[in-house]
This record gives structure tokens, C-alpha cells and sequence, in this order.
């Protein structure tokens, strides 16, 4: 299979447009874009074409269309945290039912349950979870392991992945988190509730931004005598100073998905720490079992 054909035009005074050029009418479209920022488009730029696009699909008569978006963008403004805050996932989410989508899919987002009830039209959620345990299986072997969520907030994730890793080695894998407080953009908090000491530590998290958060979770295990120190998030944004960051934190690897790829990370911080790990294949899957009507259930356990 390849990926259809489509038509890209930029206008003098900014506007754009976005077609296919191979009809669709009738037909089930999956269109995949992954909504981060780069060098070339913002955020809000490739929001807003991807929308065009998905209504032009639409108007050309396709049966259904489904939005396949790896990362999610604004997912992580889900709740209110200051008076007349506004809660743009649930925005993100009538934008794209406006522009007629049938489902969306989409890749380990902050907050499931907002991400669920903000959207009317079903939708899948991926995980990365099996993809990280057969990275840190190979890696870790023998030894004692713990898992550790960089804060409380993150501690369904770690523990789902706990299970899956003591599943996977056959053997029972700790729990550790670490406090954060976070306020007016400052993070604080080093307490360590769990024992790390003597053990092959993974941090695990949904996304990494500026890292401050993973190198304090680094450091705490660090200071109570963690043997190894490894991190893991699906999605790797590495904004404001991640590399300076990254490069200073008592880290072996850093493992990420390719929905974002490095490209604000130093090179020689890339090649010394940085593992990335392919979803394309997963993604692949789930679509071929969405059209199909196959099961995702199956396809994550």
C-alpha cells in the first residue's frame, strides 16, 4: 500500500489550500498527522491545514474519515488551573468533529479520561507501553528493577507499565514515585516515596518538554542509591533548554517514540542518550484493524 497523493498550495497572502488529487469518494480515509511545531509550520499552522484537509475529504464524498494523530496537540490543557482558564482540548476536539471526522486515534495522550469525554465521535487510544517494555527488557535482564512515575499524577501509567514489565520478565518489578509541586512554571519537590536503592531505575512518562521534571525524578533516584537510572516517555517535544537540561541529568538512556522527532536536542546528546523508537508499525496495525474491524484490545494487551 501507498500513501495517497495530495496537493499542498500556498497563496501570497498566506492562505493555503490542501485537496487530494486521487478521488475518494466512498471510500474509508485515514489521515495521519502529527501536530507538533517545527522550523517550518507552528502548531496552530498545521492545525489549522490538517482541518482543511479533513474537510475537503468530506466534501469529496468519503464514506468516513478518520484523524490519526500521534501527538495530540494541546492535550495538556485539559482542566481549568486559574480562574477563566480555558480547557482547549475540549476546543481541539469540536474543531475536529466540525470538520466531519467519523473517529480519532491517537498515542498515549497527558490525560485519557479528558481526552475521552471531550471528544463526541469514537475514539481509539494507542500505547506505547509494549514498545518500552521490549526496549527495557533487553536491557535491564537480571537485574531488580523499579519502575518510577516523576510525579503522583503519573502513577496509573507507571503502574500499568510495572505490571507489563513484571509480566515480561517473569519476575515482580517495584514501584516508585517522586514529589512535584509545580507553580508559576517553577518545579520543586525531591522526595522519594519507594526503594530504588541497589535497582535499575526507569522513569516513565507521556512526554517530555523541558525535562526539569525527568532530571529532578533523575536525581531523586540518584541520591537514594538507584543502581541505573533509565527515562522513557512516548513523546519527546525537548523544548526550552531539554539538551542542557538532559545533558546534566544522571541518566543512562533516554528512550522516546518518533511522533516528534529530536530536532531541538543536540546532536552529540542524541547519539549519547537518546534512543528512539519507532510506532509507525503499531499505527499501521491499528489501522489496518479499525478498517477491517479488527481488534485494538488485542492489538494493546
Amino acid at each position: 500500500m501507498v500513501l495517497a497523493k495530495h496537493e499542498e498550495r500556498n497563496f501570497e497572502d498566506g492562505e493555503h489550500k490542501t485537496r487530494p488529487l486521487e478521488s475518494v469518494r466512498g471510500k474509508d480515509v485515514f489521515v495521519v498527522q502529527s501536530l507538533y511545531g517545527d522550523a517550518t509550520q507552528s502548531v496552530n499552522d498545521k492545525l489549522c491545514r490538517f482541518l482543511f484537509f479533513l474537510g475537503a475529504l468530506r466534501d469529496a464524498s468519503a464514506a468516513r474519515v478518520t484523524a490519526v494523530v500521534p501527538y495530540l496537540c494541546y492535550a495538556r490543557k485539559d482542566r481549568r488551573s486559574k480562574p477563566r482558564d480555558p480547557i482547549t482540548t475540549r476546543y481541539i476536539a469540536a474543531m475536529f468533529e466540525a470538520a466531519g471526522i467519523e473517529r480519532m486515534v491517537t498515542l498515549d495522550v497527558h490525560n485519557l479520561a479528558a481526552f475521552e469525554n471531550a471528544f463526541r465521535v469514537p475514539t481509539d487510544h494507542l500505547e506505547a507501553k509494549r514498545l518500552f517494555v521490549e526496549h527495557f527488557a533487553a536491557l535491564v535482564k537480571e537485574d531488580n528493577v523499579v519502575v518510577v512515575s516523576p510525579d503522583v499524577g503519573g502513577i496509573k501509567r507507571a503502574e500499568a507499565f510495572r505490571e507489563a514489565m513484571s509480566r515480561k520478565l517473569g519476575r515482580t518489578v517495584g514501584i516508585a514515585f517522586v514529589e512535584k509541586y509545580r507553580s508559576a512554571g517553577v518545579v520543586s519537590g525531591e522526595a522519594l516515596v519507594g526503594d530504588v536503592a541497589g535497582k535499575s531505575a526507569i522513569i516513565i512518562d507521556d512526554l517530555i518538554s523541558s525535562g526539569t521534571t525527568l532530571a529532578r525524578a533523575a536525581k531523586a533516584c540518584s541520591a537514594h542509591k538507584a543502581a541505573l537510572v533509565f527515562a522513557a516517555a512516548t513523546h519527546g517535544v525537548f523544548a526550552s533548554d531539554a539538551s542542557r537540561v538532559l545533558t546534566g541529568a544522571s541518566l543512562e538512556t533516554v528512550a522516546v517514540t518518533n511522533t516528534i522527532p529530536p530536532f531541538r536536542l543536540s546532536a552529540e546528546l542524541v547519539q549519547s542518550k537518546l534512543v528512539v523508537i519507532d510506532v509507525a508499525p503499531l499505527v499501521a496495525e491499528a489501522i489496518k484493524r479499525i478498517h477491517g474491524g479488527g481488534s485494538l484490545t488485542e492489538l494493546l494487551d
